[in-house]
């Protein structure tokens, strides 16, 4: 019977407990970040090892450009689950956006710490997509001097088409933009959208038709093909 009691007394804080967080939950996925991120701090208080609580922590910490927040919770994750590839992705991710918003001579110091990040993710996942889009970016915008590499970029390029050909041909295109090989990146593009035919590889084509290949009537024709089909 005493035990019955006990049971009923805690319900109502364990009721609150979980409401608390579904509710944090709903409104960081409603995009309501600043009312759910003291939701997510009372729950990891009551709940310090909570994983997801701290992931979404991390997630609200990067949509609002808190970066050293953001790199705090995602290095609790990452040192806890050392096998989670996301975490190690996400941690990369943050570091590689604050070295982005700061000095340019102080950003240089944190390149090996976002390279290993991301190579450590892609080792764990050799699936995952958004570490390999990191990475594609990665050593396309580093300078040469400072490990920058086209040859690493399309290593990954290659990775993708084996895991999903139209992020692959996405990335290839990417990176032929970026060299200003706009014929090439056209190719890359087409194929990405006869193979996904998605409003991303719509936007990518028609952005290079209007605003690289400055060809109009190319751009024209695509979208009128585009809007018969949506």
């Amino acid at each position: 019977m005493k035990q019955i009691i006990i049971v009923f007394l805690l319900f109502p804080m364990l009721v609150w407990s979980q409401t608390s967080f579904e509710k944090a939950k709903n409104l960081f996925e409603q995009g309501k970040y600043a009312l759910a991120e003291p939701l997510f701090q009372n729950d990891l208080k009551e709940n310090p090892t909570n994983s997801k609580t701290i992931e979404y922590l991390g997630d609200i910490s990067g949509y609002e450009q808190k970066w050293n927040n953001a790199i705090y919770y995602y290095s609790k994750l990452k040192t806890t689950f050392p096998k989670n590839a996301n975490y190690w992705y996400k941690f990369g991710g943050a570091l590689g956006l604050k070295a982005k918003s700061i000095n340019k001579f102080k950003a240089v110091g944190m390149i090996d710490d976002i390279e290993n990040a991301f190579l450590t993710a892609a080792k764990l996942d050799s699936k995952h997509i958004e570490t390999r889009w990191a990475l594609v970016i990665f050593y396309v915008e580093l300078p040469g001097i400072i490990g920058g590499s086209e040859t690493k970029a399309q290593k990954y390029a290659n990775e993708l088409i084996s895991i999903s050909k139209v992020d692959g041909y996405l990335a290839k295109g990417y990176i032929d933009v970026y060299f200003k090989r706009y014929q090439d990146a056209e190719k890359n593009y087409k194929k990405a959208r006869e193979i996904g035919n998605s409003k991303t590889t719509f936007n990518k084509l028609y952005d290079l038709y209007l605003n690289k290949l400055k060809d109009k009537q190319k751009a024209q024709k695509l979208k009128e093909e585009f809007d018969k089909m949506v």
